[in-house]
């Protein structure tokens, strides 16, 4: 969420940097609420005043045996003036609040101009695509053929957009996921965390899901709990409400999350195989830093994101993502896309976001510098550590053989009980 106090003070600024996310309108919008509100305040204030000193008046007059009758009489006017303008400040208030909510965070002077993914400008490539010495088949073949993948029994059991993972499929994601927890605890100092894969409201309106993408999302109506889109929803609110000691920045934590996303506005978008799924594995790196050390700490997430496609042996490269296409809550966003051979095109498996104070203020989550000092607001940031769908695409179509076979990345190997090749005898 945005600081009304910027907007107020700086609002030609504001309006820039909204603009390009195309919200610029709304400034104007925010300060008419932000101008009725304090109007409303100071009435209620000068209305209160005058109460408190006519309470003091009426027991002058009462114990000097006086007639406070009308005083009285008109105190309940000024009560019932107070009572009308409380409410008209928080239907202001709300107004006021749901405006804020909706709103994007301000994109980073260093984000390019775009209206979408197309205008992302890349920044950095690992090598060429490979190529491979036959026609490299897709991902769904290969699996299929195998068998370690059942697209047709996942569908059956759960609906389109599910897979199931069998055999040496389910071993080889659980091989993904432990190896990059322990390399991100191991290698770049991370905390491991668990988190439940249910959240309440608060906790995702406070990363800035609710209430602009309550669509795409789970809900279970009777306990009013939603299904995690991500590890970073639960993992980010970890310290929600909560105002952190002097020297506990930074925190970094990494976790494990099954993600569920409905995916209500991509109907017919890439319905083959493991691209675009309703349930899908991902680990996730979250970090909450001094606001003067977010960027460096942005640098250093996009560098821990690279390690894990570096050492799976993928091609990749990384896109600086454009104002209207980064993240509701990014004030920067790097994409790292890896070239999967058999589809032949660049596929997204982590967006890294410095998300600045817009989750801290909405999840309430604020630090000291010293013992006395005012609280201030962290800022966040996320990364996908990364996700598996699309890890798992590449490495079968980039580690296939001639004869149908996937070889295994050496550093996999050691969660895999040593097997360097998956075949189907």
């Amino acid at each position: 969420m945005l600081d009304i106090k910027l907007i107020r003070s700086d609002p030609d600024a504001v309006r820039r940097r909204l603009s390009r996310r195309g919200y610029g309108e709304a400034v104007d919008q925010l300060l008419s609420l932000d101008e009725d509100r304090r109007r409303l305040i100071q009435q209620v204030e000068d209305l209160k005043a005058r109460r408190n000193a006519a309470s003091e008046e009426i027991a002058r007059v009462k114990k000097e045996k006086g007639d406070a009758s009308s005083i009285i009489s008109e105190m309940k006017q000024v009560s019932d003036e107070i009572k009308a303008l409380d409410a008209e400040l928080k239907s202001v208030d709300d107004a006021l609040d749901e405006r804020l909510s909706d709103l994007p965070n301000l994109p980073d002077e260093s984000v390019p101009d775009g209206a979408g993914e197309e205008d992302n400008v890349e920044i950095e490539r690992s090598g060429d695509p490979p190529s491979l010495s036959f026609e490299p088949k897709p991902h769904w073949d290969i699996a299929t053929a195998l068998d370690i993948i059942d697209f047709e029994r996942g569908a059956k059991l759960a609906g389109s957009g599910f897979i199931l993972y069998k055999r040496l499929g389910a071993r080889l994601e659980r091989a993904l996921i432990n190896f990059m927890l322990d390399m991100h605890t191991t290698s770049h100092g991370y905390t491991e965390v668990w988190p439940p894969y249910l959240a309440l409201p608060s906790v995702m309106y406070g990363t800035g899901k609710l209430p602009k993408f309550k669509d795409d999302m789970y809900w279970v109506t009777e306990d009013d709990l939603y299904l995690n889109p991500t590890a970073e929803v639960p993992i980010t609110c970890i310290h929600m409400d909560e105002i952190l000691s002097p020297g506990t920045l930074p925190l970094r934590h990494t976790g494990y999350c099954a993600s569920f996303r409905r995916e209500a506005g991509a109907a017919g978008k890439d319905t083959r195989g493991l691209i675009r799924l309703h349930q899908f594995d991902k680990v996730e790196l979250v970090q909450l830093t001094e606001p003067e050390k977010s960027y460096d700490a942005l640098e250093e997430m996009l560098k821990q994101a690279k390690n894990v496609v570096e050492a799976l042996g993928f091609t990749y490269r990384v896109l600086n993502c454009c104002a209207g296409d980064i993240g509701q809550a990014a004030s920067k966003m790097y994409d790292v896309e890896i070239w999967a051979p058999g589809l032949g095109k660049w596929l997204e498996v982590s967006s890294v976001s410095n998300c600045t104070d817009y989750q801290a203020r909405r999840a309430n989550i604020r630090f000291r510098r010293e013992p006395t000092a005012k609280p201030e607001f962290v800022h966040t940031l996320n990364g996908s550590g990364i996700a598996l769908p699309r890890t798992m695409i590449t490495l079968i179509e980039t580690y296939q053989q001639p004869d149908g076979s996937v070889l295994i990345p050496e550093v996999l190997r050691p969660y895999m009980g040593g097997m360097e090749v998956i075949s189907s005898s």
